[in-house]
């Protein structure tokens, strides 16, 4: 079977790229508006970019039942900061809940009943259920059109990191403590550490 994307409606397409590019982190992305009103929206077109500086991205779609922004992108145009909070488990029905299209003053962290806590560097309050945070600073937005099935890369750059004390070990975070999750295609989720294995990369010799 060979597909066109071109030919496809968006949706159509959406399908074949959200079960081809899994499991997917989430970025669950705190930002506040101008009026200082929080929301918290998950994302999972997401991933690191570089180290040094340490540099992260992920991409926010148009709404697809009237193609405008989503809160959480005018809201980081407005501001240029924001918080990912990695998501555990724990919180994944709250993170769910999340995902729904609520107007742009309600808060989200009250309709879910999750606690915020202040972040150290940017404005955006950190979610106090999450055990990683990524603190954010706007490096650019990538624009990929303005319609339903198109979308934005928000790049940022990371300017504090949290992490709970007991997850953090070695220089390294602790993923079985972390339990993470992952987004599949559909409904469906993952649990990121319930079934890994290692493998060793291999280096040249002599080098």
């Amino acid at each position: 079977m060979k597909v066109d994307p071109g030919t496809l409606d968006w949706k159509e397409a959406y399908k074949l790229l959200i079960g081809s590019v899994l499991p997917r982190p989430i970025a669950f992305v705190s930002t506040v508006d101008q009026y200082g009103r929080c929301n918290l929206a998950p994302f999972s077109f997401f991933t690191g970019i570089c180290a040094n500086p340490m540099m992260v991205c992920f991409a926010p779609m148009f709404r697809g039942t009237d193609g405008k922004k989503k809160d959480t992108l005018a809201n980081i145009e407005t501001t240029g900061q924001f918080v990912i909070n990695i998501v555990g488990e724990q919180i994944a029905a709250q993170m769910n809940d999340c995902a729904m299209e609520y107007p742009p003053e309600v808060d989200e962290f009250i309709q879910t009943g999750l606690s915020k806590i202040p972040s150290d560097c940017v404005k955006p309050p950190r979610v106090k259920e999450c055990d990683v945070h990524l603190e954010c600073t706007l490096h650019q937005i990538v624009t990929l059109g303005e319609h339903p099935g198109s979308g934005s890369l928000v790049i940022g750059r990371v300017v504090c990191v949290h992490v709970q004390d007991e997850l953090f070990e070695n220089g390294k975070i602790n993923s079985e403590k972390l339990r993470p999750i992952g987004r599949m295609a559909g409904q469906t989720y993952t649990r990121a550490v319930s079934d890994t294995f290692e493998l060793e990369r291999k280096k040249q010799q002599g080098k």
